[in-house]
């Protein structure tokens, strides 16, 4: 997919604000990995949170849309890292794995996303409760996951100005 790099028209209605402002924070996470060799991607800078990384990041994200848009939107058995019981284990999943190819997954999975949100109602509930064993609708996942990606590019923010310098809005 090509990742947007645009805000929502100003009168767009609730569907393409909320997916113009998602897809917008999606496109600055693979901007902000762009020109960013493999060494430099797999670097920890935080020694409290060794697993942050550029590359865990993008792992962990594409793991939440896995998480918010099959298996709790649509009770889909989640399997593989983030669903084994192991601390973290979706950060884990980008360690010496190429950034392009991580990217890639992320791509994949936003897509995938994307294709089950175009096919729902806003209203929609979640097969799976959450945790706190309530349902929620389409439209509060796709609102926590803009603010679960917008988060985390503020992280890239930091980490690849730390990294190579490199600073940009989007």
């Amino acid at each position: 997919m090509a990742f947007v790099h645009t805000r929502p028209h100003p009168h767009a209605d609730e569907r393409a604000a909320l997916m113009g402002w998602f897809d917008l924070q999606r496109g600055i996470i693979a901007t902000k990995c762009t020109g960013l060799p493999d060494e430099l991607a797999h670097r920890a800078l935080i020694p409290t949170s060794p697993l942050m990384t550029v590359a865990g990041i993008v792992a962990h994200l594409t793991w939440a849309e896995r998480l918010w848009f099959e298996h709790s939107l649509l009770d889909i058995p989640g399997t593989g890292p983030g669903f084994d019981d192991i601390e973290d284990s979706e950060f884990l999943a980008a360690v010496d794995r190429p950034l392009a190819e991580v990217l890639e997954d992320y791509d994949r999975r936003c897509q995938q996303s994307n294709a089950t949100i175009a096919g729902l109602d806003l209203d929609a509930l979640a097969r799976r409760p959450s945790r706190h064993g309530a349902e929620p609708t389409l439209r509060w996942i796709i609102v926590h996951m803009i603010e679960e990606t917008a988060r985390h590019a503020g992280h890239l923010d930091i980490l690849r100005e730390l990294l190579d310098g490199e600073k940009a809005y989007f």
